[in-house]
């Protein structure tokens, strides 16, 4: 019987062996159910469309389609599918184009599982996940200057919040305020900070400095 509070996970990875490994620690993850695999980016849209997967671990460089466009696409079409970049590439571009598309998080293949198994729950709860050599490779490359500055007091109370990992309706509770206005002041950050998610925020904000 399916435990409907398991996280359903989708793997898309064209390494047979990759996939294997990764599905061999899943499945013994009592609150993680893998409920399907693919080999490129064209079929995992086809099992989104199929299974509705709360998270998918995507691979970037793939036959077909790559993981970029997968992911751009599965945001459009299945916005509540959480998408993790699981990849061997940590160039900042590569990463930024992942976030752009909508990922939520980008780990790269030596991670722990147990550190695997924490992002995925992470992102299940719209929590962003980053790879250590990741945030430190965007800290030491991307030089150009990031608006900030305008941001108001509450701002960046609600951006030391989204570091934090905070969900919106976590900052509403925390902040007490409505869900709604949570919304709006996260939609204000990205706007003033020139990014589209969330990731990319907290990215900039601790290589800024823009909260404490």
């Amino acid at each position: 019987m399916i435990d409907s509070k398991q996280i359903r996970v989708v793997i898309v990875d064209d390494h047979d062996m990759v996939r294997k490994g990764l599905g061999t620690y899943l499945k013994v993850q009592p609150d993680i159910r893998l409920v399907a695999e693919a080999d490129n980016g064209e079929e995992a849209l086809r099992i989104c469309a199929q299974y509705h997967p709360d998270v998918v671990l995507m691979d970037l460089v793939m036959p077909k389609m790559g993981g970029a466009e997968a992911t751009r696409q599965i945001r459009v079409q299945f916005p509540e599918v959480q998408v993790i970049a699981l990849t061997s590439f940590q160039d900042k571009d590569l990463v930024q184009e992942m976030l752009r598309a909508g990922a939520i998080g980008y780990l790269l293949k030596n991670i722990t599982g147990s550190e695997l198994s924490d992002a995925i729950r992470s992102a299940n709860r719209g929590r962003p996940t980053m790879s250590a050599e990741v945030t430190q490779e965007l800290i030491l490359n991307r030089h150009e200057s990031v608006p900030g500055d305008d941001l108001t007091i509450r701002e960046r109370e609600v951006l030391a919040l989204m570091v934090e990992g905070m969900s919106n309706p976590e900052i509403a509770n925390r902040l007490i305020i409505s869900r709604s206005t949570a919304r709006a002041h996260v939609s204000h950050i990205l706007s003033k900070l020139g990014v589209t998610n969330r990731s990319e925020a907290v990215v900039m904000a601790l290589r800024k400095k823009l909260v404490s």
